[in-house]
């Protein structure tokens, strides 16, 4: 699994002219799912991401968490993270299948539920428009697949 985790002060997802879902404090998630991706990866990437400790402290060092701070996530799934760029037009053969994806994506949303988080969430495969305010700004790579 992939995932670029942006620390912001709010984001929203809209679809259809909807908001669909919005958090203030917290993460934006982007999730991509591969093909041999398992509920493994999906519950080593939840805990990785729910304890980033990537919010200052007292003293303005990045070592508070997301409980620590009241801290929401919004997850999108994204499988243009595992685009393969060797030409100008990428592909996308290296995602998951929907059938796989999906179930994935949803197990990678109630890990995150079941540790206490607000979770809110666009829709899978839908054409979504995604509003963030990066704090800091604030990003990490995820990829389960590299140590």
């Amino acid at each position: 699994m992939r995932a670029v985790v942006t620390r912001v002060t709010s984001a929203s997802v809209t679809i259809g002219g909807k908001v669909e879902g919005a958090i203030e404090k917290g993460f934006l998630v982007l999730l991509g799912v591969g093909p041999q991706d398992t509920q493994a990866a999906c519950d080593k990437l939840a805990e990785k991401v729910c304890n980033l400790r990537v919010f200052e402290d007292e003293n303005g060092k990045m070592n508070r968490d997301l409980s620590q701070v009241g801290g929401a996530l919004l997850v999108i799934s994204q499988f243009t993270l595992y685009a393969d760029t060797s030409s100008r037009r990428p592909g996308f053969s290296h995602a998951a299948r929907p059938e796989l994806a999906v179930q994935l994506y949803e197990w990678f949303l109630e890990r995150c539920r079941q540790r206490g988080f607000q979770v809110e969430h666009g829709q899978f495969g839908a054409d979504m428009q995604v509003a963030s305010v990066n704090d800091g700004p604030v990003t990490i790579l995820f990829d389960t697949d590299k140590p």
